[in-house]
Order: C-alpha cells, then structure tokens, then sequence
C-alpha cells in the first residue's frame, strides 16, 4: 500500500503553524518539499515554459489532518505567481485549494499570447 496517496480535499484544524515548515523547491524532483518528524510532505509538478502542472501532492498518513497539505500547495501557488505561470490542477487537491482560495483562480487562466508584429 502506498503510503502518499493524493490528499483529501479536506483539511482539519491546522496543529502546524505554517511560518514553522520549512517548504524547499527541489528543481531535480520536479517538487515542493517540507520534512516533518523525518517524513516527507511534497508537490509534484512538471513545468514547461509559461505553465506548471501540480500532479500529485503527497502527505504522508502519520502527518495528514495537520495542515501540511495546504501549505505545500499555498507554496506551489505562491511560486507560480511569483514566476507569472499558468497552473494547471491535475491533483484534485490542488483543484479544491484553489476553489476554497479564489485569489488563485486566476493562475489557471489561460493566457493569451500577443499577436506578432508584422
């Protein structure tokens, strides 16, 4: 049995104060990355161009209902923001952040490329 399955799309009562997780980019594993109690909570992605596509993020079972969930995502979305990417939601948890976090819907817009001069 795997032991990261895709969060759920609920998360309880934060007990992590997210200024205390530290979330590393980690370019080589196309991920966001926080270790808690020896454990790794992460973000897949894959990022081409102008667009990121979140697929999976991965909470381990003796960490979820603590919040980890929302603020390796937050981070993700943070970080597209910053890099003016357009984000793709393939993990229905990310796809349920950004419903609950609506100052993010705009990411997933797509983008329309300026004509060329002629």
């Amino acid at each position: 049995m795997q032991s990261s399955l895709c969060a759920a799309a609920f998360e309880v009562e934060m007990e992590i104060e997210p200024d205390k997780i530290e979330i590393a980019q980690n370019p080589a594993e196309n991920r966001f990355e926080a270790w808690v109690d020896g454990r790794l909570a992460k973000l897949d992605y894959m990022e081409n161009g102008d667009t990121i596509v979140m697929t999976h993020v991965g909470v381990p079972v003796e960490l979820r209902g603590r919040g980890l969930a929302g603020i390796i995502t937050k981070a993700g979305l943070e970080y597209a923001k910053s890099k003016s990417l357009r984000v793709i939601p393939m993990c229905s948890y990310v796809a349920a952040y950004i419903r609950r976090n609506p100052q993010y819907a705009e990411l997933t817009k797509r983008r329309e490329t300026p004509a060329a001069s002629s």
